[in-house]
């Protein structure tokens, strides 16, 4: 007999109390021991039209809803009494007719629909003819909506769907025909996957999205503790043509937060080691953390496959350039040492000061040691500009004060000068070891991987594509071209916090009809997502043309309103904040579920205050973001980047806090204003992003005028 567990009951599990959750994953563990013959009682759900539901009971009025058969056990849902028998009187499982996938299908005679507003205004009006929005699917077939995974029982009330009506009916169909609807409501053609009849219809794709079979205590345990991780490694058959096309060139793949990028960014990455069978793949990221994110996805999608390990790695692009670097140095040959941002800095600081004291110095009175900063950063070390006419020739992407021919030789003076200060302390940038790492591997025969996957790739630097591209096939000059399949991108623009936009084209990587927006969020909730898209525009475009629109995006699932708050002190927030984090332990919300955020280090206390007064158990997390089970995490709205969490709380969101009052101060031209809000607003759209069901931004009165745009 397979035991098996249900999404559904993972969803159920979290909404109960913490005690709630122990007794009943007690409950699970012992049923998982003997599914066969279970020795506590199983009462049969008589109302239930599906005669295989069973109510299990954990305490006085707590139950488990079970669904019992010879060859399979498999654990569906859990409430309190009478909540938990209207879940199983209202739903069956089913094999689909067309797509031969099991699903669980909501009985059509127990909906009732509840009045819209719209239509209690018009009744309200005595106006009993309203203007009727167009049908989406009328001119689609019943075969047609049946291969989308459609029940029979609901094809009339689907053709009846509106842009209005569409996202309350989707909450009744089963999640691969609600996903495949809303694909085809924004404009996509979502790939049906057909198995006809099969032995077992748990192994069809959609189904492995909502059931798994659990093989012992030790993966139960897991599963209940961390219930979203193990449901976000499957891929909707609709995202699988970008997992199996053949690209004759780079591609991308792109959408806002939640739209499911990086899990095609795992699957292609473990198709290509599977259909090559002697390449090597490397999978990376921008930060170690994230990195070790995918490594933890990866091993549930290859575990029992240790041959194919070997030959998929995953590192994040700084750990992975050391490691090259100490293998292609030379021998005997001093391997480079990577300098600090204080000796950056440092180096900076004195090479400004010699210049401004020589006699050209007064070109530079009005720069100050964040503008030298940013444009070495940006522009000259980014592009590892090396004489006086790189630097006067070059485009400044991204730099828009303006600088005369005699401003730039000033400036170039301070830069050789960090150059040489850098160089007689024996460190070497980020920059200038991707870039000596491109024309080590432009030489190379074999490169060290022949596929590049890459998640966050909004994030990838000059110098680092330098080297991506070189390892693909073309050469540091931009001369070559990119192997086929070689280089496969996953990203969002509207998340760009750490680097500055640049033409990938002029590298040699050009994506160009091999680009594509995906739409449909399968993980924050329409309300936080509608919100959280206010702070971006509908189309974002890149420096090579390429657009990623946000128009038509859309969630799979509903959830409460984000509450957007305004206090008149610190104090009064944080008390505010302290009994929503309350309302959330009392609602079953454990402490890992929960992330607080903040702008930067200067309003962590704040966060460690409400935590405190709700008394919920947290940690303040470091660059190594590292979260903990059974605690809250707390960090800067940086450190968001790549986290997930039931529930969020972004706080501060203070005028003068968010954008940042020091980084406005520091420019150095209004034209450079637009890139400092542009990032900020990119900043709290990722911590916004960062919440699945629940999100409250706070801030003291006056808020940052991004709570305007958010509200």
């Amino acid at each position: 007999m397979q035991f098996r567990i249900s999404d559904t009951f993972t969803d159920s599990l979290t909404r109960l109390t913490a005690d709630e959750q122990k007794a009943v994953k007690i409950t699970a563990f012992d049923l998982q021991q003997n599914p066969a013959n279970p020795g506590m009682q199983l009462h049969r759900i008589e109302k239930s039209k599906d005669k295989h539901f069973w109510s299990a009971r954990v305490g006085s009025d707590l139950r488990l809803i079970v669904h019992k058969t010879d060859s399979s056990f498999l654990l569906c849902y859990t409430d309190h009494h009478d909540k938990a028998y209207q879940w199983a009187e209202r739903r069956k499982l089913q094999t689909h007719p067309t797509t031969g996938a099991a699903q669980w299908v909501e009985i059509r005679d127990r909906v009732v629909e509840a009045p819209t507003p719209a239509n209690l205004d018009s009744r309200a009006r005595g106006n009993d003819k309203q203007v009727s929005k167009p049908l989406l699917f009328a001119g689609m077939t019943d075969e047609q909506l049946l291969a989308y995974g459609v029940p029979a029982e609901w094809l009339a009330d689907v053709k009846q769907a509106n842009e209005d009506s569409l996202l309350t009916l989707a909450e009744h169909l089963p999640a691969e025909a609600a996903e495949a609807l809303l694909e085809l409501a924004t404009g996509g053609k979502p790939q049906p996957v057909s198995m006809g009849k099969v032995t077992d219809p748990f192994s069809h794709p959609d189904a492995q999205r909502r059931f798994r079979v659990m093989h012992g205590v030790a993966e139960l345990e897991q599963a209940l503790n961390y219930p979203w991780e193990k449901w976000t490694i499957f891929l909707h058959p609709s995202q699988q043509q970008w997992v199996m096309r053949d690209y004759a060139g780079p591609a991308r793949v792109s959408g806002s937060a939640g739209t499911g990028k990086t899990i095609v960014a795992l699957h292609r990455a473990v198709t290509l080691a599977r259909e090559h069978s002697d390449a090597r793949v490397w999978l990376t990221t921008f930060s170690d953390t994230l990195a070790h994110a995918l490594q933890n996805k990866i091993n549930c999608l290859i575990s029992h496959q240790p041959r194919l390990a070997e030959r998929l790695e995953v590192a994040d692009m700084n750990a992975m350039g050391q490691r090259l670097m100490d293998r292609l140095t030379p021998k005997g040959q001093a391997k480079p040492r990577l300098a600090t941002p204080a000796q950056v800095r440092e180096a900076a600081a004195a090479a400004l000061a010699e210049v401004k004291a020589a006699s050209d110095g007064a070109l530079l009175t009005r720069f100050n040691l964040n503008f030298v900063l940013g444009e070495w950063t940006d522009v000259v070390d980014a592009w590892q500009l090396q004489s006086w006419d790189d630097y006067r020739d070059v485009k400044r992407l991204g730099r828009k004060t303006r600088l005369n021919e005699a401003q730039r030789q000033a400036l170039w003076h301070v830069f050789t000068g960090i150059q040489s200060r850098l160089a007689a302390a024996g460190v070497v940038t980020h920059a200038a070891m991707f870039t000596q790492l491109a024309h080590q591997l432009a030489a190379l025969k074999h490169p060290p991987f022949d596929y590049v996957v890459v998640d966050e790739a909004q994030d990838v630097s000059i110098s680092q594509l330098r080297m991506l591209a070189a390892m693909a096939g073309v050469a540091p000059d931009g001369s070559g071209s990119v192997r086929r399949n070689s280089l496969f991108f996953a990203g969002d623009l509207g998340q760009r916090i750490f680097q500055q936009p640049f033409s990938w084209k002029s590298l040699g990587v050009d994506v160009r009809g091999r680009s594509r927006t995906m739409h449909i969020n399968y993980r924050t909730s329409h309300q936080i997502r509608q919100q959280a898209d206010r702070l971006l525009g509908p189309e974002l475009s890149d420096s090579d043309g390429n657009t990623e629109s946000r128009k038509g995006t859309v969630s799979v699932f509903n959830g409460p309103a984000p509450l957007i708050c305004s206090y008149k002190d610190q104090a009064a927030e944080i008390t505010a904040v302290a009994d929503w984090l309350k309302g959330l332990t009392a609602a079953g919300y454990a402490p890992h579920e929960v992330g607080v955020f903040v702008r930067s280090e200067a309003q962590l206390d704040r966060a460690i205050a409400a935590l405190q007064s709700a008394h919920m158990p947290m940690q303040v997390l470091d660059e190594h973001v590292e979260t903990s089970n059974g605690k809250a995490s707390v960090c800067t709205m940086h450190l968001a980047k790549g986290l997930e969490f039931r529930a969020v709380v972004v706080m501060a969101c203070d005028d003068e806090v968010i954008p940042l009052q020091s980084r406005i101060e520091s420019v150095m031209d209004e034209s450079d204003l637009l890139d400092v809000y542009d990032t900020e607003r990119h900043l709290l759209y990722v911590a916004c992003t960062r919440a699945r069901d629940r999100l409250l931004v706070s801030s003291v009165s006056p808020a940052s005028e991004f709570v305007d745009d958010l509200g």
